[in-house]
């Protein structure tokens, strides 16, 4: 038989037929360990080519926690996921693999990759035009290495910023968030007029998987604990939480990831109500839905303990796909005899084995299965970060402006005579990108390629301006010198997730110290490099000159100089209230006790304008 016959009596192979005839072709001709193999993800480093192939394995991941390879190209990430990608293509029925990678601020693993401000710094921006382009970059820098899916964006509504992902989320506010589900398009596509909503989208091999996470109420935990349990309603959750989703849906969102955290005590990945009844019944959901990273070891306490009965709990409330990403092996073994015994029915097999073939055949993933490396030049590209520094500038929130009323402090003076730069954030790119940059949790100092806080200074300032730079200035610096004015960068250190729970919320490495030392002798900017809103007492504001919230900028620090000296204007609006102290936590616009120190939407420009409305 040759290939056109052979496509012809296979209808799954013909790229003309209609995708949900492919789909019934093809798991007609599966048996119960290749539909089980399709609902198993598992991590790169112990994942095998002929376990990939003999097990028909239906997607890898390179899971956060696990360190990068030091300053590997893209094209080595695409030289090895192609090679397991060829395992997939030779098992029994050719099934592509989907690949997965949380670049969830720009391809984030990778060396010399664009670094975008994280989600909070793009809710400060309100611009959803802003947010699709970026969404249709990181796609390009994505699918250059390879990868064809990606754990992004995350759509929680995050409404206390104790929370450890608090800067994963656009806003407090629902209707920001919702707003800037448009970087969807961005990473599929725009999906044709008429397009059913809940079905899922990828325009071509320029774009990605999406995923949309995590579902749902993960910013809504009581005290903002990571994992921890959302009290509410169901009307509150679905107005508040859920809603965005609504609009990914719309989008054609194709995958959407099941949170860790609890709704009023029973775990997101087993609660059969919110996952299937809502999810895929009342919303219409027709991609696939996949679990966080080892989610089903927490349904057990301790954790992965009674495995099997794991594996049956989040499998019968609706999880299609399970990230394992390690004992694969026992999950495929534990799932198969489930099914066997009757404990889960063949029908929910096939209903999940279904909605990822659908995905992967409307990804184009069985006709283009390989990398591409004609887009391995988008990777850290000028165009790129371009676009990052224009959403750093859009994203700068102006929160003072000169002590006095009539006098404003900034913009600054290109051709100032000295001018000291200080401070623990001012020269270190890993603390201006934050967490999930090439690490789960971030690291210190210039583990890629950008510009920092300082070299954008040095880059603009004017030929005889002397840039006098101290991480922690001497007495004799701030004593001895005439300085026209000081730039301090101080603000947190990356994390991610639970390790950034934070009941505190001070400015960490002695920051305010830092601050006060410095703004009782020069005239200071304080440039701000945080994930989230933090403690900034009266007397401490009061000491500053000008007070810029930068969010977690990325690797464009000319953004920040393009502001600062006038020659963009700050558009930069808060995307949650600023809070007095942690007492008052949570707090969030509408609340009838309500008095922050900046509230939601607040933002100064150069026009001396208030703005408070998004």
């Amino acid at each position: 038989m040759n290939q056109v016959e052979e496509t012809m009596s296979y209808v799954y192979k013909n790229p003309n037929a209609p995708i949900e005839d492919r789909i019934k072709d093809l798991v007609s001709r599966m048996t119960l360990q290749e539909k089980v193999g399709q609902m198993t993800q598992i991590e790169l480093c112990v994942a095998t080519l002929d376990d990939v192939r003999n097990l028909s394995i239906g997607s890898m991941v390179s899971g956060g926690g696990k360190e990068p390879l030091e300053k590997a190209m893209a094209s080595d990430w695409a030289e090895t996921i192609d090679r397991f990608q060829q395992a997939a293509v030779d098992s029994r029925l050719g099934i592509p693999l989907a690949y997965g990678i949380d670049a969830v601020h720009g391809n984030n693993r990778f060396y010399g990759a664009t670094i975008f401000p994280h989600n909070i710094g793009l809710g400060a921006t309100g611009d959803a035009d802003l947010a699709q382009r970026i969404g249709a970059a990181v796609a390009l820098e994505v699918r250059a290495s390879g990868i064809h899916f990606n754990f992004a964006p995350c759509v929680a509504v995050c409404r206390d910023p104790r929370w450890g992902r608090c800067y994963e989320s656009f806003s407090e506010d629902t209707n920001i968030v919702r707003k800037m589900t448009s970087i969807i398009t961005g990473l599929q596509g725009q999906p044709p007029v008429g397009h059913s909503k809940g079905y899922p989208f990828v325009a071509g091999r320029y774009n990605v998987i999406a995923c949309a996470k995590h579902f749902v109420g993960d910013g809504g935990t009581e005290k903002g604990i990571n994992e921890g349990n959302t009290i509410s309603s169901y009307n509150e959750l679905e107005s508040i939480h859920m809603a965005p989703y609504l609009d990914c849906l719309y989008k054609g969102v194709s995958t959407v990831m099941a949170s860790y955290s609890s709704w009023n005590g029973c775990k997101l990945h087993a609660h059969h109500f919110l996952l299937t009844e809502i999810l895929k019944g009342k919303l219409g959901f027709k991609g696939f839905l996949i679990s966080d990273w080892k989610a089903l070891d927490r349904l057990s306490e301790p954790r992965g303990s009674n495995y099997r009965r794991c594996v049956y709990t989040a499998i019968n409330a609706g999880i299609d796909m399970v990230m394992v990403p390690y004992r694969y092996k026992q999950f495929i073994e534990d799932l198969i005899s489930l099914v066997e015994s009757g404990e889960i029915q063949m029908t929910r097999i096939d209903d999940a084995v279904e909605r990822i073939l659908r995905v992967k055949f409307v990804a184009g993933l069985f006709e283009y299965p390989f990398s591409d490396r004609s887009l391995l030049d988008t990777i850290g590209c000028k165009l790129h970060r371009e676009l990052a520094r224009e959403a750093v500038r859009k994203s700068l929130v102006l929160l003072k402006n000169g002590k006095n009323p009539g006098k404003p402090f900034l913009p600054l003076e290109k051709n100032a005579e000295r001018v000291l730069i200080a401070g623990t954030h001012a020269n270190n790119l890993g603390y201006q990108c934050g967490g999930w940059t090439r690490y789960w949790q971030g690291s210190s100092g210039r583990i890629t390629t950008g510009t920092t806080i300082l070299d954008a200074f040095r880059e603009v300032m004017g030929e005889k301006t002397e840039v006098i730079y101290e991480k922690y200035p001497s007495p004799n610096t701030l004593s001895g010198q005439n300085f026209s004015f000081a730039i301090v960068g101080v603000g947190e250190e990356p994390y991610a997730e639970s390790a950034g729970d934070n009941s505190e919320l001070v400015i960490p490495l002695n920051g305010s110290e830092l601050i006060s030392t410095i703004a009782d002798r020069i005239p200071t900017l304080v440039i701000l490099i945080s994930g989230r809103p933090l403690v900034i007492e009266p007397l401490l504001l009061e000491k500053m000159d000008a007070l810029v919230a930068a969010w977690l900028p990325g690797t464009e620090g000319r953004g920040i100089t393009d502001v600062v000296f006038g020659d963009y204007e700050f558009e930069g609006r808060l995307p949650m209230t600023w809070f007095r102290t942690t007492e008052e936590l949570p707090i969030n616009k509408g609340d009838n006790s309500c008095d922050p120190l900046f509230p939601l939407g607040f933002g100064l420009t150069y026009k001396k304008e208030n703005l408070q409305s998004k």
